[in-house]
Parts: structure tokens; sequence; C-alpha cells
């Protein structure tokens, strides 16, 4: 009987996302409450190749089962990027993420400063992964379409939600309520297509 389930993250945000998402009888923990766990490095060259490596390295780590997530903003006139460095695109770490979170937007916007609104189409990318300790069990894709605007606004949300403007909604995704962004966000596109299948190996169990 699976008692327990890791998401493969120290960020409370996206903890709270999968838990409000997934509504399982499941308790869902996170990587805080494993301290001694290493690292397992993302240097895969795709958002799904990362979701891989966290998923089968965690549980490996840990022997529960894992859904890891490898999710990032993809940019047209940057040529894709920040992509799977948009956790670290300023370059710099920082134990405050929302401190990180605002230098991060700042070098997006600082490279499209001269950028008109019709070019700046982006969206925003979730490859989530589960595994066991011994093999990957579910993998799905989720995506938002949107532009980034010229400053931030809105108050919610994390990472680079205050410059995501969708314009279905004519807000950013950091103006949304948490119900709002998850009814159309990349992570909670992805999450849907994971729910019935995971309650499937759940139930299985």
């Amino acid at each position: 009987m699976i008692k327990n389930i890791l998401i493969a993250t120290t960020n409370p945000g996206k903890v709270r996302e999968f838990s409000q998402m997934l509504n399982s009888h499941i308790e869902f923990v996170s990587l805080k409450d494993f301290p001694q766990t290493d690292e397992v490095k993302e240097d895969g060259s795709t958002f799904a190749e990362n979701a891989r490596k966290k998923a089968l390295g965690y549980a490996q780590q840990t022997g529960l089962l894992t859904i890891a997530d490898d999710s990032g903003l993809v940019i047209d006139a940057l040529g894709g990027e920040p992509g799977v460095k948009s956790a670290r695109f300023s370059g710099e770490k920082h134990a405050n993420r929302g401190l990180l979170d605002h230098k991060n937007m700042a070098k997006v916007l600082e490279l499209l400063k001269d950028v008109p609104m019709e070019k700046r189409t982006a969206r925003f990318v979730c490859c989530l992964c589960v595994a066991s300790p011994d093999k990957i069990l579910i993998e799905t894709q989720g995506t938002l379409e949107g532009f980034i605007g010229e400053k931030e606004l809105g108050e919610n949300g994390f990472g680079y939600d205050p410059i995501f403007f969708v314009p279905a909604k004519n807000k950013t995704v950091a103006q949304m309520d948490g119900a709002e962004k998850n009814s159309i966000s990349h992570r909670g596109n992805a999450i849907r297509k994971l729910k019935p299948l995971l309650e499937k190996i759940i139930d299985n169990k």
C-alpha cells in the first residue's frame, strides 16, 4: 500500500500545486523531508530528460514512488532560451527564491527590451515523470502559450509568472488566483494527464 509519494522539489509552491490538483488520500512529501539525499544533477538537454533523471534518482535514494518535473520558459525571440536553464538563467544561485526569480525576470526583460510585443511569443513547458526505485512508470507533458510582458505584474505564483501574459485571460499568470492558474497552467495540464494514470498505479498497489 502506497502511503507517501515524494514530490522531487524543495519549492513549496510546486508541492502545493501538486497536492491541490491530485487531491489524493496519499500524503505528499518533498525533498525538504529528506535532507540527507544527494542532489540529482539536472544536466539533461531537454525537460523530459531532466524529469526522468530526477524521478529515478530520488526514488532510488528514498525508496518512495517519486514525481519529478522539469519545467521552464521557452521564448521564441531568444531561440528557445531560457529553456532548461530557466531556474538559473541569471547565472546566480540564491537562497532567497523570490530574489532569484526577480533576477531571472530582469535578465529576460533586458534581452527583450527592443522586441515588439507581437514577437515576444513564449510558452511554459512542463514534463512530468513518475518513477519507482527500479523503473520509470509515467511521463506526461503540458504547455501554456502566451507572451512576455514589458514589466512584472501580479503578486501570486512564482518563477516567471509576473511577466508571462496570457491573452485569453488578459492578465499575467501572477495576477491569477491558484484555481485559475491551475486550470490553464503548463503544470496543471501535465498533472491532469498524470492524475488518472497515477490513480491506476495507486489502486493496483
